[in-house]
């Protein structure tokens, strides 16, 4: 029997590692004063470029290995939506430095939160995919998250495009801003979910 290359275990873990350092980043960012918030930005930037040589070396051991873990194509999806979670922080980060906002509904905090809480428990999970252990409690948990997210979600559009009587009403071009930010973050939460449903997936065909 041809033995199993196991390099892409570590690798899926310092990708999910790499998305914790950028939902802190994140998550200072949007409770920053507007001045502060280019630095912040760039932090995330660079975490996403190390996430793309991370999903880089993925990808090139996936097409130079002959025995792999498990279906290459669970391996591509994984990468790629690890790749997508990044991505969709550094969007949303960007855009709120580029679009030169103020103060952020109070909901994009709670939403980067929940989107900080996915990362941390995917880092966790990561290691675990080697022995497929305990993992049923991880993409439960996601889900779950991503219930959580999508209820912000729902709740911030709500607010932003038919306030209550008595708030304060933004102008047209700051509501899209901010609307075009709060679905960038509904996008990372899906792609969470994503990447849960994968490891749920390799976990069935494993077992």
């Amino acid at each position: 029997m041809t033995p199993h290359e196991r390099g892409f275990y570590p690798l899926f873990t310092r990708a999910a590692e790499n998305i914790v350092a950028a939902a802190d980043e994140l998550a200072k960012l949007v409770a920053a004063e507007p001045e502060a918030r280019p630095e912040l930005a760039a932090r995330v930037k660079d975490a996403e470029h190390a996430g793309d040589e991370l999903t880089h070396q993925i990808m090139v051991k996936l097409n130079s290995t002959f025995v792999t873990p498990f279906d290459r194509e669970d391996i591509y999806r994984l990468a790629s939506s690890l790749d997508d979670v990044i991505d969709a922080m550094e969007e949303a980060a960007d855009r709120i430095v580029l679009y030169r906002l103020g103060t952020l509904p109070q909901g994009i905090a709670v939403q980067v939160e929940v989107l900080r809480r996915a990362a941390v428990a995917t880092a966790e999970a990561m290691p675990g995919l080697e022995k497929m252990a305990q993992l049923r409690e991880y993409w439960v948990h996601v889900n779950s998250l991503e219930d959580e997210g999508d209820e912000i979600y729902r709740t911030l559009l709500g607010d932003l495009l038919a306030p209550q009587p008595g708030t304060t009403s933004l102008d047209v071009l700051t509501v899209l801003k901010i609307k075009e930010i709060i679905e960038t973050l509904e996008e990372a939460a899906d792609a969470f979910e994503t990447v849960a449903n994968t490891v749920e997936s390799i976990a069935v065909k494993e077992a």
